[in-house]
C-alpha cells in the first residue's frame, strides 16, 4: 500500500512538472471552457453487439461525431466511418462479404484462422494486419477452439481512388521496432501507411512505451483524427489537465483545439502497448 501511494505521488508530480514545462495552458481545469475529456474515450465493453458479416459481433469503440463538441461519448470520428471490436466465435466463418465504396482493416488479438479474399489466403493469429480493399469478396474462418478477437476500422474511397485489387497483409510479430526521439519515448512498428493503400487514413502503428516513461505532451489542430487504443494493462493517461486510467479495450481521440494535450505514462514495471490509428491533415493518395 505504502509503494502504491509513493509511486502514485511520484506519477503526479512527474506529470504536473512535465505539463508545467509543455508550455500549454497554465490555468487550472474550468468547466465549460476546457474540453470534457471523458467525451472523448470509450470501451468497447459499454457498447451494445450488432452481428456483422454474417456472424462477427461488432461494439463499437468510437463513431461519427464532432471532434470538438461530441454528442455522446466517443462520438468523435470525421474520417473513419467506424471503429469497432470484433469477434468470431470458434468454428464460425463469416458470409462472403464484397464491400462497396469502403474499406477495412483488421487487427487480430487473439484466436487462430484463415481470411481468404481473391488469390490470397492468410493465416490469421495474434498480431496478424489485413487491408481489405473495396470490390473483393472475402471470409474470415476461425479454425481454432477459442474466439477470435480483433479490432475493425473502416474509411469510405471516392470511386476514382486506385484501391488495391487483392488484400495486404502484414505480420507485427516479424516488423522491427522502430526507435524515435519523436514525443520522447515512443517505439513503434508500422503496420500500414498510405502507400499500403489507404486514403484518409495515414498511418497504423502499434505503439510501446517502456517501464518509466511517458509521451511528450502535445496538442492537435483541425484536419487531425489520432486515436489510441490501450491493448494492455497499466496505462495511464494525461489528457487535457486531468489523470486518466485507460484499461484495455478504452480508445480516445484527441480534441482538434490545439489546447488540449496527451501523454501515455507507464508507471508499471513492464512495457505496455498501445494501437495507433491517425489522420494528419491532407496528404498525398493514390489516383
Amino acid at each position: 500500500m505504502r509503494k502504491s501511494l509513493i509511486s502514485m505521488i511520484c506519477f503526479l508530480l512527474l506529470s504536473s512538472f512535465v505539463f508545467a514545462q509543455s508550455q500549454l495552458d497554465g490555468n487550472p481545469y474550468t468547466p465549460g471552457v476546457d474540453s470534457d475529456i471523458d467525451m472523448f474515450m470509450h470501451n468497447w465493453k459499454n457498447s451494445m453487439p450488432r452481428h456483422t458479416h454474417g456472424s462477427l459481433i461488432e461494439r463499437d469503440v468510437l463513431t461519427k461525431g464532432d471532434p470538438i463538441d461530441p454528442p455522446r461519448q466517443g462520438a468523435v470520428l470525421t474520417y473513419l466511418d467506424s471503429y469497432s471490436h470484433a469477434t468470431l466465435e470458434a468454428g464460425a466463418s463469416t458470409s462472403p462479404v464484397t464491400l462497396k465504396g469502403k474499406q477495412e482493416v483488421f487487427y487480430f488479438i487473439s484466436g487462430n484462422g484463415l481470411m481468404e479474399a481473391g488469390n490470397t489466403t492468410a493465416e490469421i493469429y495474434k498480431g496478424i494486419g489485413v487491408l481489405v480493399p473495396p470490390n473483393l469478396e472475402f471470409t474470415i474462418t476461425n479454425t481454432g477452439d477459442e474466439p477470435m478477437e480483433m479490432y475493425l476500422v473502416s474509411e469510405s474511397v471516392p470511386d476514382d481512388f486506385r484501391v488495391n485489387t487483392e488484400i495486404v497483409v502484414r505480420d507485427e510479430n516479424t516488423a522491427p521496432y522502430e526507435s524515435s526521439t519523436v514525443h520522447w519515448c515512443m517505439v513503434f512498428k508500422r503496420m500500414f501507411s498510405s502507400a499500403d493503400g489507404l486514403y484518409h487514413i495515414e498511418s497504423i502503428i502499434t505503439v510501446t512505451f517502456a517501464p518509466g516513461t511517458m509521451g511528450q505532451p502535445h496538442s492537435h489542430g483541425m484536419g487531425t483524427e489520432e486515436t489510441w487504443l490501450a491493448l494492455t494493462e497499466d496505462i495511464h493517461l494525461l489528457f487535457g489537465k486531468q489523470l486518466r486510467y485507460q484499461p484495455p479495450g478504452t480508445a480516445f481521440m484527441i480534441p482538434t483545439d490545439e489546447k488540449t494535450p496527451h501523454a501515455t505514462i507507464n508507471t508499471s514495471g513492464k512495457p505496455v502497448k498501445l494501437y495507433h490509428v491517425a489522420r494528419y491533415g491532407d496528404h498525398k493518395v493514390r489516383e
